[in-house]
């Protein structure tokens, strides 16, 4: 695929209610296989839902009177309020600790560096507002746990809650390792697709499908069975591997939307991998680091020459 010259990057970090619908929005913009967007509906939702729920959640998300817990309640009972279906749990249970983070970074701290101490700070009363946020939600597949079930009062810190599960959700273990799917991987395919392909919906298409082939997605996991989640992993890679091979978009296109129709066909809808790829998008809008951010654009722009 040809190189083109990328879109700008903002100079500095955006507002959180503002990065954080400007991420959803990206998300129903680019065709990422087997999720819902402008040009692919599927599972029962539309892109107007996701954008609905994007407006109605991104004020309690960045209320800074809010911990992160309750911040993940009232996003996802205002998302309830606003649409009929499941559409953000996982985006929003992502997004409350990023933004929580960029909103207290004290000057020359990365948001990575924040976030460890927003995580470490995350409480048992966290934790209550989390499991009423889940429960509220229902996501499909939501089954029961001998440890800390959500169904249950927590008797330990939402951080402590999502390490306990992170073995089986790839959500809970970004908690737990302090978003390093996000920061290590996903925030430099990102910058690295953009300035290659000169669009943040074409580049998000990549990063969604590195996650998808990195690791057996949760939501495919917990609906469908691990053998059908690695199955979709080793689709992904064969995909990830023809796209490189692939001359221009327009042939890109053609193998993504053959690969969204044998997903769609079999009700799969790889959420988890789109969720991490809407937290990388807010990540990257938030200001992941702005010294970080110029040299890894300087390096991407001399190895795309």
């Amino acid at each position: 695929m040809n190189a083109r010259l990328a879109p700008p990057i903002p100079a500095c970090p955006m507002a959180p209610a503002a990065a954080f619908i400007e991420a959803c929005a990206l998300d129903v913009s680019a065709f990422k296989p087997g999720n819902v967007s402008h040009d692919s509906p599927g599972h029962g939702m539309t892109a107007d839902d996701f954008l609905l729920s994007a407006a109605a959640a991104a004020p309690p998300l960045a209320d800074p009177a809010l911990g992160v817990g309750e911040r993940i309640y009232r996003a996802i009972e205002a998302t309830h309020r606003a649409v009929a279906c499941n559409t953000n749990l996982g985006i929003v249970l992502l997004a409350a600790p990023l933004i929580h983070a960029a909103q207290n970074r004290r000057p020359g701290e990365t948001l990575a560096g924040r976030l460890h101490h927003t995580l470490a700070g995350l409480d048992r009363e966290d934790a209550e507002w989390a499991y009423r946020a889940i429960c509220l939600a229902a996501p499909a597949g939501l089954g029961t746990s001998p440890r800390h079930d959500v169904r249950t009062r927590p008797a330990v810190s939402l951080l402590t809650a999502m390490a306990e599960a992170a073995q089986r959700d790839r959500i809970a273990c970004q908690y737990a390792n302090g978003y390093a799917d996000i920061f290590a991987s996903g925030l430099p395919a990102l910058r690295r697709e953009r300035i290659r392909l000169g669009s943040d919906e074409r580049a998000g298409v990549l990063v969604y499908l590195g996650y998808l082939a990195e690791f057996p997605d949760s939501h495919v996991a917990r609906k469908h069975g691990l053998a059908t989640a690695e199955r979709v992993q080793g689709m992904a890679r064969s995909c990830l591997d023809e796209l490189s091979r692939c001359p221009d978009w327009r042939s890109v296109r053609t193998r993504i939307e053959a690969l969204d129709q044998a997903f769609k066909s079999a009700a799969i809808n790889p959420g988890t991998s789109a969720d991490l790829t809407v937290a990388t998008w807010l990540a990257d809008r938030l200001g992941h680091a702005g010294r970080d951010m110029k040299s890894n654009q300087a390096r991407n722009e001399k190895r795309d020459v």
